[in-house]
């Protein structure tokens, strides 16, 4: 693969960079609640040395209902310089999953304007089967700095995300698996309709990940892209679940030249939630 500090880089590379001052390394592990693992309890016994845990659920705007949504810039930014990350800092996210929830920090992280960030190809999975260091020590912090731009170009809600679809405007995709897209799979969020936003693609975030858990190449995405129906002139809303699967298809995108896409935070956790968006069943 070719490394690229704004997107996506190799163990090797981060093997190479692991001693540089100013990388940064966060581990944004989360998982849904049926994969029944503790992120936190997996970070304390074993994490690559120097990383820093990155809670989405706790670095979440509070005050809304729904889960894990963007945090505000003061919290992010307070938050951040706790744990030692700021300006002049190149970031690394991974997670323990391969490739599942750093995507999502990636996007976080764009959101509040840093672009000098990347996601771990194939994540602790691909670090640990190669017999590369882990540590069980807590990292040495040291507050920095960080100022944040906040991009509202690259986050949708529900209000706009409706109206695109009324449009047909924008390629709305979808990363649920393809019985929730199809609504014949009840959704895991209790109270929520089955099925998804119309006019929307459906891109099951597993499509964008090779069998060895890295991300498929520029050139295999694209024939993803084009095999889900989906036109790359147009722009693109992403979106899942709850907001977390719908950042690896923003990752995806940007790794194609993409550069016209946003992420509804909210998700299938608001939509499905309102009786007066309309549904659509089947494919």
């Amino acid at each position: 693969m070719t490394d690229d500090p704004k997107t996506l880089v190799s163990t090797d590379w981060l093997a190479r960079h692991l001693k540089d001052p100013d990388l940064r390394i966060l581990d944004g592990s989360w998982y849904l609640p049926d994969m029944q693992r503790d992120a936190k309890a997996e970070y304390a016994a074993a994490h690559i040395p120097g990383a820093r845990f990155f809670d989405i659920d706790d670095l979440s705007d509070h005050r809304s209902s729904l889960p894990h949504m963007a945090p505000p810039v003061e919290k992010f930014m307070s938050r951040l310089r706790a744990m030692g990350v700021g300006d002049g800092h190149q970031v690394v996210v991974y997670d323990g999953a391969g490739l599942f929830s750093a995507a999502r920090v990636w996007w976080l992280f764009r959101l509040m304007g840093k672009t000098d960030v990347a996601v771990l190809d194939g994540g602790l999975p691909k670090w640990r089967a190669e017999g590369r260091a882990l540590d069980d020590a807590p990292p040495v912090i040291r507050d920095r700095h960080m100022t944040v731009q906040r991009r509202a170009d690259l986050v949708r809600d529900v209000t706009q995300v409706a109206a695109a679809a009324k449009l047909g405007d924008h390629e709305i995709l979808d990363a649920r698996s393809a019985p929730r897209f199809r609504g014949e799979a009840a959704e895991p969020r209790p109270g929520l309709r089955s099925g998804h936003i119309p006019g929307s693609k459906n891109l099951p975030f597993s499509l964008l990940i090779a069998p060895d858990g890295t991300m498929k190449t520029p050139e295999e995405l694209r024939a993803v892209f084009a095999g889900a129906g989906v036109d790359l002139n147009k722009p693109a809303i992403t979106s899942c679940g709850s907001g977390v699967t719908a950042a690896i298809i923003s990752l995806a995108l940007e790794r194609v030249g993409h550069r016209n896409h946003a992420l509804y935070d909210g998700s299938w956790a608001e939509w499905g939630m309102y009786d007066d968006l309309k549904v659509e069943t089947g494919p």
